[in-house]
């Protein structure tokens, strides 16, 4: 659960940014009803805070004047870089971030010269960013505490729920954190099952840190495990592709579920699995380069059928 007491300092960095703000408009921007609002302000005005409550239809929550926090200071590109990671903060499956964004804002907007401030105002309201999935919102103080424990190269106790709702207990040496496709896992070394397994950090019901240290393997890629692991998911139909490409080319145009790609002298060779060969069928037409279908025959029955209703709806035109 989100802390109040952060939601209060957002109520504070909020009016001391744009000194005049209505209630309905603090409201929605903390994500809390009007009763918690006022709450909240009643709290601000009993440590001495000057905040000033204008009644009436069009009435607003005033900061007195001369009410200074200590700032923070930025360079321009600092604070350009800052604001853009809010930005994506936002979309990053974050559960509770909504305030601390806006407080963060609020911090970086009070210190800005007002040339940069509109600037920066400009990339919130204007710039949209597509992370591609809808994100599955992971509780802050689970992430915190699993990449505290990969910093520390120290081993934690989690319950972790199942999707089936089932809850079990192990110990785990967390090895680094990797976002993909809308969820957040923890990747390292189960001592459970005794195997490195990944773990969805939305469904980790509580975790702590233990005494015993681990070692991580060196140069370990949470996101690189995370690919090759879903690539090589059992699937009922084995896949063998050829690409006629670099390798390049390949990794920046197939999705990292369709398999592993190796490269040859001039191709590149693609072997996964797919429980449906129509849409492995419609993945492969959408590539900027020609190939050739090794196996099975299903897939390549389904490349010529999709050829063939192409070619209809062109000769159609």
């Amino acid at each position: 659960m989100y802390h109040p007491t952060t939601r209060v300092l957002a109520v504070l960095e909020l009016l001391q940014t744009h000194g005049r703000m209505s209630g309905p408009d603090l409201a929605k921007r903390l994500e809390v009803d009007a009763r918690t609002l006022r709450r909240y302000i009643t709290m601000l005005q009993d440590l001495g805070i000057p905040i000033e409550t204008e009644r009436g239809r069009y009435g607003a929550y005033i900061m007195g004047a001369g009410f200074k926090l200590p700032p923070m200071m930025f360079t321009d590109d600092e604070a350009l870089a800052l604001a853009i990671g809010l930005l994506a903060a936002r979309q990053l499956g974050l559960a509770e971030a909504a305030p601390s964004v806006e407080s963060a804002q609020a911090k970086l907007e009070r210190v800005m010269p007002r040339a940069l401030k509109g600037r920066v105002r400009a990339l919130s309201e204007t710039i949209a960013l597509d992370l591609r999935d809808m994100p599955i919102a992971s509780p802050s103080q689970v992430m915190l505490s699993m990449s505290t424990a990969a910093q520390l190269l120290r081993r934690t106790h989690m319950r972790y729920k199942s999707s089936q709702d089932e809850e079990s207990e192990r110990d785990f040496d967390p090895y680094g954190l990797a976002y993909r496709q809308g969820r957040w896992y923890v990747v390292g070394h189960c001592h459970l099952r005794n195997n490195l397994r990944s773990f969805r950090l939305d469904r980790v019901v509580s975790v702590d840190l233990c005494e015993e240290a681990f070692i991580r393997p060196n140069n370990f890629d949470a996101l690189a495990y995370m690919n090759v692991a879903i690539a090589t998911l059992p699937r009922e139909t084995p896949v063998e592709v050829l690409l006629k490409t670099d390798m390049t080319t390949a990794q920046a145009q197939l999705l990292d579920g369709m398999g592993l790609l190796t490269p040859l002298s001039d191709s590149v060779l693609l072997r996964g699995s797919t429980d449906d060969v129509v849409w492995y069928a419609h993945q492969l037409a959408s590539l900027e380069f020609r190939f050739e279908v090794h196996q099975p025959e299903s897939l390549r029955a389904a490349v010529r059928e999709l050829a063939a209703q192409l070619l209809s709806s062109a000769a159609d035109c």
